[in-house]
């Protein structure tokens, strides 16, 4: 059996995806299910990209550890993927203790092989892309990839010699004209970034800044910047041990490594096509085969964007269109190379035209008018026609079709192919009028022969929609009552004939449920509105509070405020709400009380950067002096303001 190996890129760890996003895993997983169908021995892996400096700084605003922050949003978004019905066989976190432990050994590898060498990073940095840039290429002082504003960075840092490996890298796309798919991607990246003048820059593979990652062992102020960590998910989740030659693996990993396909987001292409290779050929490991950059799902002609109101997610839409309802317009609506487009309007008028009329009003009047006429019982096609021919045609040009397209990754124009096979079937019906046919007994072998053909078209068009809304098509093939489910019957004129005369259909359900449109939009409208006031009232500045007096410029700089660090902390016995810290100021250390223990944990403090009133007058808590007060926001919930462990001690804040 021939194996086949696909991957979804990891969804980062952050926050909840979006339509967009989840679009990704829904692709690929009717790609894993259509190879599946085909006899492939298929492994499809998809998870979680869950270190960064974006993370710990999520992680602080909420409160948490990094580690419980990402549990949760790790979490949810396999429970979405689960909802969506994504037949992934592997979902990896590269909080995973296997793949900690094979990337230390990579990082340790390229550095004792000559790939990694010691310096210092200056430019540009985008923390939502977790990528940096030069000044060229930050103009303006934004982020080229996602628009967002960049901040000056400077650290130490080991970088990988990229241009070690260019040359290698050009040659093999240059051999291999089907890596880079689409066309147009491939020539992005090689006329941006290979061709440039100047060549391919060495990357950044770690950073001092934060501390969310996984540790360079040999250098352990440092820990693996984000994209040697998460591209290796690839070969980790399917065992790759660095110590082995690739002769040497495991049995999993020689079975299905080379990657077939590794289906990305055209927005971090550049990672997948030049970088992931070359990590890869500084390893001696085979290149993935192909590399599938998908466009976008905007909304309307806008990117999605929580400020404007506008954020669609998967399961929200699955609730008042189904699972297949998502899944059936995502695949749909995608094109190969240019981007897509989500509306509300245009859901509703795919859900009701393709899904409503095409497809669901078919199958139940066919086997309406199979029990009507026969009770259920499926008759022999003894009355053949002309039309019937062109029927069985229909059906062998849907799934060659089919096949043709989906082995081109054009998933929307496979799903119009077999679309198009229903819409035949209903000019069928309206050619041959089996209700005319019910009218005369001498016409009751046609009429047998017509609903056989129909019966058996519907089965057609079902195996061919398995891997795009599979509970829908269980459900249609359940109806029909047959066994015959796969790909193996169907395909060919002499394949027209699975439905066995003498056998009995089940009773027909609806499928799909018309939408109204007017009042869903009204409701949606409604809803949007509200997400938008609420987004807008979120990143407004809070109002002064009532009773706050205004002060002069001489007041405030009576107050000391000065930059520490925790260095030690304890609970306050008999005093559930006080912990007793020490804090370094740099020039001494002062011990602190504060009533913050209903929200922080002794260790969530211990080597943290605060914020002090330093000369604050002494007071005693339960019987212990305290010598300051630590800066914090909140009065039901208290955030700490905690500094970036680059914060020099005892600065004064101004």
């Amino acid at each position: 059996m021939e194996k086949y190996y696909i991957t979804t890129a990891i969804a980062y760890a952050s926050k909840k995806p979006h339509f967009g996003n989840t679009y990704e895993a829904i692709m690929t997983d009717a790609m894993t299910r259509y190879k599946r169908q085909r006899g492939f021995d298929v492994f499809m892996c998809t998870g979680t990209d869950e270190h960064g400096q974006k993370i710990e700084d999520l992680a602080k605003e909420a409160g948490v550890t990094p580690k419980a922050y990402v549990d949760g949003v790790a979490g949810e978004i396999r429970a979405l993927w689960d909802k969506m019905n994504v037949s992934y066989d592997h979902f990896i976190r590269t909080t995973d203790d296997y793949h900690e432990a094979a990337v230390k050994k990579i990082f340790k590898r390229f550095f004792d092989q000559g790939d990694i060498y010691k310096g210092k990073y200056e430019g540009w940095y985008c923390t939502p892309c977790e990528s940096f840039f030069t000044e060229t290429q930050a103009e303006g002082g934004k982020c080229p990839d996602c628009g967002r504003s960049v901040q000056r960075a400077e650290e130490e840092a080991y970088f990988f010699k990229m241009s070690k490996y260019a040359d290698r890298l050009m040659a093999h796309i240059e051999a291999h004209p089907d890596f880079i798919q689409p066309e147009s991607r491939k020539k992005e990246m090689v006329n941006n970034f290979l061709k440039v003048e100047g060549g391919l820059q060495d990357l950044c593979v770690s950073r001092t800044s934060f501390s969310w990652g996984i540790p360079v062992d040999f250098d352990p102020k440092h820990v693996t910047y984000v994209w040697l960590d998460a591209l290796t998910n690839y070969i980790t989740a399917i065992g790759y041990d660095p110590d082995k030659s690739f002769e040497a693996q495991s049995e999993k990993f020689k079975k299905y490594w080379p990657a077939d396909v590794h289906v990305i987001g055209k927005d971090i292409l550049r990672f997948h096509t030049i970088y992931w290779p070359i990590f890869l050929m500084a390893l001696d490991i085979p290149l993935p085969k192909q590399i599938f950059g998908h466009p976008w799902f905007n909304f309307g002609a806008d990117k999605m964007s929580k400020s404007r109101g506008n954020v669609i997610y998967a399961d929200e839409l699955a609730e008042r269109f189904g699972v297949d309802g998502v899944r059936y317009y995502a695949l749909s609506e995608m094109p190969f190379a240019n981007d897509g487009s989500i509306t509300y309007e245009t859901v509703i008028k795919r859900f009701n035209t393709d899904l409503v009329n095409n497809l669901g009003n078919l199958v139940k009047r066919t086997l309406d008018m199979q029990k009507k006429y026969f009770d259920k019982v499926i008759q022999a096609p003894t009355a053949p026609d002309a039309l019937d021919e062109e029927l069985k045609a229909a059906c062998v040009k849907a799934y060659e079709g089919l096949v043709k397209n989906m082995d081109a990754f054009k998933i929307a124009d496979a799903l119009e192919c077999v679309f198009e096979l229903l819409s035949r079937a209903n000019k069928y019906i309206d050619e041959t009028t089996p209700w005319s046919l019910a009218k005369d007994e001498s016409q009751r072998a046609r009429l047998g022969t017509v609903l056989y053909n129909l019966l058996e078209t519907i089965r057609h068009g079902a195996v061919m929609l398995r891997p795009f809304i599979p509970e829908t098509a269980e459900s249609i093939l359940g109806m029909l009552e047959t066994d015959q489910v796969d790909y193996a019957t169907i395909g060919s004129a002499d394949k027209f004939g699975g439905m066995t005369a003498g056998n009995t259909v089940g009773d027909s359900t609806v499928l799909f449920a018309r939408i109204d449109e007017a009042k869903m939009l009204a409701e949606l409208e409604a809803e949007m509105e509200a997400k938008k006031a609420a987004a807008e009232k979120a990143s407004a500045l809070p109002e002064k509070p009532e009773g706050c007096a205004l002060i002069g410029i001489e007041n405030f700089m009576n107050v000391e405020l000065r930059t520490a660090k925790v260095v030690a902390c304890e609970s306050v016995p008999k005093a559930k709400k006080l912990l007793k810290l020490e804090v370094d100021l740099g020039y001494e250390k002062r011990q602190v009380v504060s009533g913050i223990a209903k929200f922080y944990k002794p260790e969530d403090l211990v080597g943290r950067k605060i914020i002090l009133v330093a000369n604050l007058k002494p007071a005693t808590l339960c019987g212990i002096e305290s010598n300051g007060m630590i800066l914090a926001s909140g009065e039901e919930e208290i955030r700490v303001v905690f500094l970036s462990d680059d914060t020099p001690l005892g600065e004064r804040v101004r």
